[in-house]
């Protein structure tokens, strides 16, 4: 077994109820060293064209990566994926929390499900033994019941337990998988596919540790972050929402549907005006010593907030709040609880109500479609309300459940000029018409526009921390660019950090603590930490190499389901010009645009219509993938 992982991958099919192990050889860790590359293996060799994402031949990988479970801050992530029901194409999905590490501890690297279960059931992981276990009393249960009957059932307050809600269960294609019940993987409805598969949750429990090489070395590591924790301070002390007031500054933070980049209301969302008002505390994920997660409560007539379900990021105080012209906190606060309850995605959930008020104040929506809702922009109370309805996919929520292109569809009578998604994936609360490279990276991510799958143009620009810059001149981005640029120095600074991103994805660590520029740790620290715990001589070269292979796999996977250029492409409002503030009139031009694209796929190795070339794939060690397509 190689030192950092169990060796072992724990194979379910479900419709005949059977559980297999794997043990792979060294050369497999090494090539693809755990996460969404270790799943793209077996999610391409299987799942064939055309599947239904919410058939018995969609394939649904569950991993954790080389670092999960080592002792050092930011390492305990669960990587999700499988053809997504949101999207049509490619799904992977990210979380925190302990169930990771636990994962590791209960002696597994991996969960590899096929099928679908005639029942509900849950997974049983404990100390290397698994078992399916009946989990009718469970359906239907929001995540905080769920989880407690659980832990009773089983005996153990201790037990970590990953799972669906009921927004799962029915099928809301942007569903959640969830952990701790405030934890969410959260984008391209990975909760609905685990729902289609009857898959209630997956409860591990383990007393073992991953083998590590140089404990010394990892230590003393470790010991560094703990020491310099203070470099991330406002991350670590008022969490992701730190971010707000740097947003509006910029004017880049969307407001009413992407009609603007300032909203008036903006210190109401801010992570210094939650620590202060409603903070319970700081809560944190395995062994890691930022502790950036936020816990809230609130015991109010209007909203009661229950701190178990965690407290809203800063994608949550933007889709819930200024997305839909929304200031009060208390309510973002409450639909963040209420999506946490029913496991759906808070940025798809709250862009499609921001969508869907945008529709109603065009007149596409009324009130006889709403029964009486007026989805007017900075109507807390619709939003909250709609938060529960779309969880229970009732009444207005069983449409919007279905993410904004799909009601689009639905809808005709120009409802598409609105619908702000890549893919069918609804935009994240970071602006490309502020930052540039964003236009281009939204448009080509496999998985439709996310917002961690690349560095921010903030970190490459000449105003930016010189330790910042320092750290991307070790991937040879030695000429920093302004952030309102969109030139051939800014697409390379895109594909290079999204290849490290996506190797982040693969071993393993969050991309608040370990990453190319801002975070606490940077990418030589990287190396070091993989060679502590390994014992592999890798380099920063290799890194990078699995990242660009777990890139390709995804997109050869599009590529099989009929994704081209033409899906590489901005929503119509990115092109219109903005209103207010410091991004008054700015707009991504479509010339703009395609030239970019053109860079994008010279650089990484792309025809001209987004195709992985053969010598790419080939290159990169992935033969077996060039001969499928």
């Amino acid at each position: 077994m190689p030192y950092g992982y169990a060796g072992r991958i724990l194979h379910v099919n479900l419709t005949e109820g059977s559980l297999s192990i794997e043990e792979p050889d060294e050369r497999f860790y090494r090539k693809y060293m755990g996460g969404s590359a270790l799943a793209m293996h077996y999610i391409l060799q299987e799942v064939p064209a055309g599947a239904d994402p919410l058939g018995p031949e969609n394939l649904l990988v569950v991993s954790v990566g080389v670092l999960t479970g080592a002792p050092i801050s930011g390492q305990s992530r669960v990587m999700i994926n499988a053809k997504s029901p949101l999207t049509g194409g490619i799904g992977d999905s990210q979380g925190g929390g302990f169930w990771p590490a636990e994962l590791k501890r209960a002696g597994f690297d991996a969960i590899v499900i096929r099928g679908q279960s005639p029942k509900p059931v849950y997974l049983w992981l404990n100390d290397g033994k698994a078992e399916l276990r009946d989990a009718a009393h469970l359906w239907g249960l929001i995540t905080g019941d769920a989880e407690r009957a659980i832990r009773e059932e089983l005996g153990d307050a201790k037990v970590e337990v990953l799972q669906i809600g009921p927004g799962g269960e029915k099928l809301v294609r942007y569903a959640a998988v969830m952990n701790m019940s405030n934890r969410a993987a959260g984008r391209t409805g990975m909760g609905a596919v685990m729902g289609s598969k009857r898959l209630k949750a997956i409860v591990v429990r383990g007393s073992g540790r991953p083998e590590i090489h140089d404990r010394e070395a990892l230590s003393k590591l470790a010991r560094w972050g703990v020491e310099h924790v203070d470099d991330i301070h406002g991350t670590a002390v008022h969490g992701t929402a730190f971010g707000v007031p740097g947003q509006q500054s910029s004017g880049g933070l969307p407001t009413r549907n992407w009609t603007s980049g300032v909203f008036e209301d903006f210190e109401n969302l801010s992570g210094e005006t939650m620590s202060a008002t409603v903070l319970k505390e700081r809560d944190t994920c395995y062994a890691c010593a930022v502790r950036c997660k936020r816990v809230v409560e609130i015991d109010e007539a209007r909203w009661k907030v229950d701190p178990l379900y965690g407290g809203p990021e800063y994608e949550t105080v933007a889709t819930l709040g200024s997305y839909c012209g929304i200031g009060d906190l208390s309510a973002v606060c409450k639909g963040n609880e209420l999506c946490n309850m029913y496991g759906i995605d808070t940025i798809s959930a709250g862009a499609t109500v921001a969508f869907a008020m945008d529709c109603y104040e065009h007149g596409i929506l009324t009130d006889a479609d709403t029964d009486g809702l007026e989805l007017r922009f900075g109507n807390a109370e619709a939003m909250v309300k709609l938060m529960e309805m779309i969880g229970k996919r009732e009444g207005l929520g069983d449409l919007l459940a279905e993410g904004s292109a799909r009601v689009a569809e639905k809808l005709g009578r120009g409802a598409d000029k609105l619908v702000v998604a890549v893919k069918k994936q609804e935009l994240p609360a970071h602006m490309p018409e502020v930052k540039r490279s964003l236009a281009t990276m939204y448009a080509v991510n496999p998985f439709g526009a996310d917002h961690m799958s690349f560095e921010h143009d903030p970190a490459y620009s000449p105003t930016a921390s010189p330790q910042g810059l320092e750290r991307l001149a070790a991937l040879d981005l030695v000429d920093p660019v302004d952030v309102l640029t969109l030139d051939r120095n800014k697409v390379r600074f895109g594909y290079y950090t999204q290849c490290v991103y996506s190797a982040l994805d693969t071993v393993g660590t969050c991309q608040f603590v370990w990453g190319p520029a801002w975070q606490l740790y940077g990418m030589n620290q990287l190396v070091d930490c993989m060679r502590a715990v390994t014992g592999w001589d890798v380099s920063l070269f290799e890194i990078m190499k699995v990242g660009e292979r777990r890139l390709h796999m995804l997109r050869a996977f599009n590529t099989r389901e009929g994704l081209t250029r033409k899906d590489d492409w901005l929503p119509a409002r990115c092109f219109e010009p903005k209103q207010g503030g410091a991004s008054d009139g700015y707009a991504i031009g479509v010339d703009e645009l395609n030239q970019s694209l053109d860079w994008y796929y010279q650089m990484a190795g792309l025809d001209d219509q987004g195709r992985s070339t053969v010598g790419k794939l080939v290159e990169l060690g992935l033969d077996w993938v060039a001969d499928k397509l």
